[in-house]
């Protein structure tokens, strides 16, 4: 059942003031909008909160983690009933999505089980070393403090109140204050019910988690400048991840943003690969670029092939396959609008070909196709711009050096990825010469598929430079995620009663 309330450290809060989602179909749901005033109390719970469960053992966060995925598991029919209404995604994306959210959370239970996460570094004392000796040394990581979550507007399950960003500071030992998305208010709040349950039923102290719905940017400024907070997780879009950036970077004690902020996801289609499977390719970059209405932030927006007839047969093969598709269901109404409105700028740009243009509805994204050359695009940057949904931009190049030049004019990214026949010489030198650029570029270089599709594992990187995050050094899925919320510190000469329990014996 839905109440429409904020959970702050271990109650459901009411305000007066209300907002209304905005379903595809039925009445509206009415949730209470978020204070300035609800997030200090939401962090200082968070704070007094943090001694205790940082304190817990490996073996106790871990229940409590798999507790979560279990209690969003029992409640998994009502998160895809009301998160099909809110969104518009099919049930099937829905429930898969949920899979991937249990599944990271049960990933790092394992992880934190495992220990190696620790990094846990010993320097034996060394009493007789000349001309000095050596003090005992034991390094571990530690976790940081209360992390704040923001919500991603388009996985409301895997990125959102129990996504990646509140499995790894959970598992970190670190308090979550969660900053729900509007988009879909109450899909976070069964999830939310879902986490208060394995709160209670694992006996974690009420700070440890907190949600907040609704409220103007004051709400979403107050939760990065608290002082309490230590560190900020956040999916969204350039210019709302950049004003928040901006403020943790203000702050009297600046903190790090860890934020996401979007992609073009350039491929770069080879010589030898083109000839032999341009048509292939096409059909299935069409795929890549249509699926969830082009609402991933890996969505493959540019693809980058050398000139000529093979170019131009998959051009013809890409308008095809994107003449079928039908028009989808985006998050909701503002996404459609600007979807609209900058497939239509990128259209209207002097030098760009317009191949597809299917007519957008309300709420509805259309899919697009346009088609210039590097020297156009080169020229006009904001034809690498994100365009969030399907629309999708091929660019012809003149030879290896403006196929070289486009990956080097580009922006950080969290893809790019190569079509190439490895037998093939040819392809395989113009390889070699395009990854020393390509993966200084991303976080992720794929061969001979496509980005859509981040799995959840180990060595997963989803991340990568400005702008594609604001700290290449991270990523936001995968095990390598929990590092962003731990510190190292180095105790010397500690009597192995004082040290945590980690290094303790």
């Amino acid at each position: 059942m839905l109440h429409g309330k904020h959970f702050i450290a271990g109650e459901w809060v009411e305000t007066p003031e209300t907002f209304a989602n905005e379903p595809v179909s039925g009445e509206p749901d009415r949730f209470s909008v978020g204070t300035p005033e609800l997030v200090g109390r939401a962090c200082e719970a968070a704070e007094a909160a943090f001694a205790d469960y940082s304190a817990t053992g490996r073996a106790e966060r871990a229940a409590f983690l798999r507790a979560i995925a279990e209690e969003i598991e029992a409640r998994g029919a009502d998160i895809t009933k009301i998160g099909t209404r809110e969104t518009g995604l099919p049930d099937a994306r829905l429930e898969g999505e949920r899979g991937r959210t249990t599944g990271q959370l049960r990933l790092f239970a394992d992880h934190i089980e495992d220990g190696a996460y620790l990094d846990r570094r010993h320097d034996a004392a060394l009493p007789d070393r000349q001309p000095l000796p050596r003090p005992d040394l034991k390094m571990v990581q530690r976790p940081i403090g209360p992390v704040a979550v923001f919500g991603a507007s388009n996985f409301p399950l895997a990125f959102s109140v129990a996504g990646g960003d509140t499995a790894s500071a959970l598992a970190a030992g670190c308090p979550v204050v969660v900053k729900g998305h509007s988009a879909h208010p109450g899909t976070g709040e069964i999830v939310a019910q879902a986490i208060a349950a394995a709160v209670a039923r694992c006996g974690m102290p009420a700070g440890v988690f907190s949600l907040i719905q609704g409220g103007d940017r004051s709400v979403g400024a107050a939760l990065v400048q608290h002082p309490r907070i230590k560190a900020v997780g956040f999916t969204g879009s350039l210019r709302g991840g950049r004003a928040l950036f901006d403020l943790c970077a203000r702050r009297p004690e600046p903190i790090p943003f860890f934020g996401e902020l979007g992609s073009v996801n350039p491929v770069f289609v080879l010589p030898a690969a083109l000839a032999a499977n341009g048509a292939a390719i096409a059909q299935a970059w069409v795929g890549s670029l249509t699926m969830g209405a082009g609402q991933f932030c890996t969505n493959p927006g540019i693809v980058v092939l050398p000139s000529g007839e093979a170019a131009r047969g998959f051009a013809e093969a890409a308008r095809d396959a994107l003449e079928g598709v039908a028009g989808q269901k985006m998050l909701t109404g503002a996404m459609a609008e600007t979807y609209a409105k900058a497939r239509g700028e990128m259209a209207g740009t002097e030098g760009v070909e317009t191949l597809v243009a299917l007519e957008c509805g309300p709420r509805e994204a259309a899919a697009g196709l346009m088609r210039t050359g590097a020297r156009v695009f080169l020229e006009r940057h904001e034809l690498a711009e994100e365009v969030f949904g399907p629309a999708g931009l091929v660019v012809e190049a003149e030879g290896e050096d403006e196929m070289l030049a486009i990956a080097r004019g580009l922006d950080g990214q969290l893809t790019c990825t190569l079509h190439l026949v490895p037998e093939d010489a040819g392809d395989t030198e113009l390889g070699r010469k395009l990854m020393p650029v390509l993966e200084r570029k991303a976080g992720r270089v794929l061969a001979n598929g496509f980005p859509t599709g981040v799995e959840v594992a180990d060595a997963m990187v989803h991340g990568g430079p400005y702008p594609a995050s604001t700290n290449f050094g991270a990523t936001s899925v995968g095990t390598l995620a929990i590092r962003r919320f731990l510190r190292p510190v180095c105790y010397q000469n500690m009597p192995d009663a004082l040290l945590p329990a980690d290094l303790a014996g």
